[in-house]
């Protein structure tokens, strides 16, 4: 596929003057000539998004035009607007997408949006910023497997600045020197006609996402770090998928705490577990049916009875005139549970006031991240860490490692990591409160 698409033609409202074919192929070459060269322009790619033309997309079968751009584009920029506030599902508004010819302004309310959905399935490198909340849509509505084209500008500039979660405002300030404005970001993105200052945050959001795509592109590469962030894309979107796909009764692990009994884990699952269906059935958010401090309260008091529930939580007094009595059925069943039908407890954190282990696995994480030229907190998480540690505290097989640690780092962590906390296994043991 080409890097680039040439728009057609689209007989709708424009937000700006609809471009010939032959405009649009001028500008696919002229920014081809800009990609191609051994030192990216950014301004001149920053000149060239600028000219992008931008199109409403209100009726189906104007559709048919962007998915007909899409099957010549090797890659696209995307961002999604919806609400989300007091509903479980969110509500989606607007799709944008950037083919780096043409920025289409997606009405989603008024659309039927599968064909759009596999269309961009097929595309060789879908560009977001901060995909969490957008692929979680995504997948929502589409019903497609993980996808295996992300590239995710913030995971790549983790890698290049130290820095997790940057926004796209700081992004194209630090990398492009371009400010935009942010906002709107909470407004009402279901009104309809969306003002001009809406409209106009809409197009930004993904105008100079592939000039940042490119130029982040170009020193991931220099920096041989290229194929890394694009494995790591690849895990987050599979991370993502499984996130969308937890069954009710596994939702409780979210808030479970290592220092939970048996009996408190039962309760846990049961409320977690109750809380997600009614949230659902009701289309309102997890938190409005009861907050997580809350759901703490109960599992740490247990109450027996509607006074008890009313005085010892914080639970919201409507949800407790609603559902009070249906939530203390629910505890009080936990409760009657046996210990063998109670879920398992968390397996307890590594932590010991000796700190050789800790020193020594620190020392490991950063001899190989100043070898490679990636980020210490990049190279492992803390998370992945935690669950490195219960494999070998436990002698479990190395298929047990995170999916995080069986990529790219994979041969690392084997031949090297393991065997540095290996050679310490007695004081981990310890540390996790298992008697050796």
């Amino acid at each position: 596929m080409s890097d680039l698409c040439t728009a057609h033609s689209i007989d709708n409202n424009l937000t700006v003057d609809q471009p010939s074919t032959l405009a649009n192929t001028q500008s696919s070459a002229a920014l081809s000539t800009i990609i191609d060269a051994a030192e990216i322009d950014i301004d001149a790619l920053l000149d060239a998004a600028d000219e992008v033309p931008v199109s409403w997309i209100k009726e189906q079968y104007q559709l048919d035009e962007v998915i007909a751009a899409l099957e010549h584009c090797g890659r696209v920029a995307l961002d999604t607007e919806f609400i989300k506030r007091d509903t479980y599902y969110p509500r989606l508004a607007l799709v944008q997408i950037n083919t780096g010819a043409h920025i289409y302004l997606i009405d989603a309310p008024k659309l039927q949006l599968a064909d759009l959905w596999q269309a961009l399935i097929q595309v060789d490198v879908a560009i977001w910023h901060a995909c969490g909340e957008d692929l979680g849509i995504f997948y929502l509505l589409s019903g497609c497997p993980p996808l295996t084209n992300i590239f995710d500008t913030q995971i790549a500039l983790s890698y290049l600045t130290s820095q997790l979660q940057m926004g796209y405002q700081q992004a194209l300030d630090e990398q492009l020197d371009m400010h935009i404005d942010k906002e709107h970001s909470q407004s009402d993105w279901l009104q309809r006609p969306l003002s001009d200052e809406q409209e106009q945050y809409a197009i930004d959001d993904v105008r100079f996402l592939p000039a940042l795509y490119l130029t982040l592109e170009q020193a991931l590469k220099a920096q041989g770090l290229y194929d890394y962030v694009w494995a790591d894309c690849q895990l987050y979107a599979q991370e993502l998928y499984n996130a969308q796909h937890v069954e009710d009764d596994a939702m409780y692990l979210t808030m479970a705490d290592y220092r939970y009994n048996s009996q408190q884990m039962a309760i846990l699952q049961a409320v977690a577990t109750w809380r997600e269906a009614l949230a659902r059935s009701t289309n309102q958010p997890r938190t409005f049916v009861i907050k997580k401090q809350a759901v703490r309260e109960i599992i740490t008091e247990k109450p027996s009875n509607m006074r008890e529930l009313a005085h010892k939580t914080t639970m919201h007094r409507s949800m407790l005139r609603l559902y009070g009595e249906e939530l203390l059925k629910v505890i009080n069943d936990a409760k009657t549970l046996t210990l063998a039908e109670c879920p398992d407890c968390l397996l307890p954190p590594y932590r010991s006031k000796n700190k050789i282990l800790s020193k020594a696995v620190e020392a490991a994480i950063a001899k190989h991240a100043k070898q490679i030229g990636v980020p210490e907190s990049v190279l492992m998480r803390k998370k992945w860490l935690s669950q490195l540690y219960e494999v070998i505290a436990f002698d479990k097989g190395l298929s047990e490692l995170p999916e995080g640690l069986q990529g790219w780092r994979y041969q690392w962590v084997t031949q090297t990591l393991i065997p540095v906390i290996e050679a310490h296994k007695i004081e981990l043991q310890q540390g996790m409160g298992i008697n050796v």
